[in-house]
């Protein structure tokens, strides 16, 4: 049994125009102790999925999914009280801002220990020398001294450390990092990043990272979902993924990173992510796509397995009938593809 099975997520909000979709079919299953990356620009439905699988969408958002099942649970069905004893004990989650996330008014050690409390019902003296071996195993300098520390008096990297204790006190078997390191500086980013492989390894637990960042993902990852305007576009091994996407949305993403530039001018991507009420009819990609064509612009495509993973695309890159089948559904000769780099 997998840890996490999700089938056909979908996340709606009321407008003016009607219900839209911020999360649109997502499928991920996740095996215990595996790296998933989620990767796709701002708007791609990254956090607001996870937030679903959370319990945390605010009203008047609406959750539905074919399955939505951690541990074989099936957590729609879960009452607020059950909600509230999975959330931050096997499942936790840390989120994009700490300095928004932690309680302004209460203390670190306040905080971390009412954790402990809540989920593991430790008295104050065992939640104390509790919260003191967490905040040693973040790297936190003179542990005891940061108790009674107050949000604001800590460094944006303090404070986000802070919030992977939090998240790991309960020895999660499911932690989500929402784009950890973004407001912090470089090399406070890859401390962050190496805790936090550092704690997946030790602890055994899967781990879901959420990023734009690409170089991030080939570095600590498994596995690949890669997102678009709320829908997975591509989702494969990380190696296989950089080596040869089979997205143009990949393609185009790889492209982009400092490192394939070759001292030259960046690659970019025309447009942008199409808002809530303005999607298209047909491939969510295609009015930025380099090889859309008239099919594409009226027919949605489905995900579906396609070497060693899953996509969403008419024609795969590495598809050895690609043009042929590009020109019989009226489009014109395909420009050739962005070279990448691994």
């Amino acid at each position: 049994m997998p840890l996490l099975e999700i089938k056909n997520l979908s996340v709606e909000f009321p407008s003016q125009h009607g219900m839209v979709r911020a999360v649109d079919g997502v499928d991920i299953m996740l095996e215990r102790g595996e790296v998933l990356g989620i990767v796709g620009e701002s708007g791609s439905g990254k956090s607001v999925g996870m937030l679903a699988l959370m319990g945390l969408v605010p009203y008047p958002g609406r959750v539905r999914a074919d399955k939505l099942q951690f541990e074989g649970r099936d957590l729609q069905t879960l009452s607020e009280r059950e909600r509230r004893a999975l959330t931050g004990k096997d499942v936790a989650m840390i989120f994009q801002e700490p300095t928004t996330s932690l309680n302004p008014s209460f203390t670190i050690g306040y905080q971390l220990a009412e954790t402990l409390h809540v989920h593991e019902g430790m008295d104050r003296k065992a939640a104390r020398r509790r919260v003191i071996e967490l905040l040693e195993q973040v790297g936190i300098p003179a542990p005891e001294s940061r108790l009674s520390a107050y949000p604001h008096q800590l460094s944006g990297g303090m404070n986000q450390r802070v919030m992977i204790a939090m998240a790991i006190a309960c020895n999660p078997k499911l932690l989500i990092a929402d784009e950890p390191t973004t407001a912090l500086d470089v090399t406070i980013q890859a401390q962050i990043l190496d805790l936090l492989l550092s704690l997946q390894r030790d602890r055994g637990m899967a781990l879901i990272l959420i990023t734009h960042n690409m170089g991030v993902v080939s570095d600590t990852t498994e596995r690949v979902a890669v997102m678009y305007a709320g829908q997975i576009m591509e989702q494969r091994p990380t190696q296989s993924l950089f080596a040869s996407p089979q997205h143009p949305y990949t393609a185009a993403l790889l492209a982009a990173r400092p490192e394939a530039s070759d001292g030259g001018r960046l690659a970019t991507i025309p447009g942008v992510v199409p808002g809530l009420s303005d999607r298209p009819p047909g491939c969510l990609f295609g009015p930025r796509c380099i090889y859309a064509t008239p099919l594409a612009d009226k027919v949605r495509p489905d995900l579906r397995p396609w070497m060693d993973g899953l996509i969403r695309c008419h024609y795969p890159l590495g598809d050895p009938t690609r043009d042929e089948r590009i020109a019989a559904d009226g489009g014109s000769a395909p420009i050739p593809e962005r070279e990448t780099t691994s």
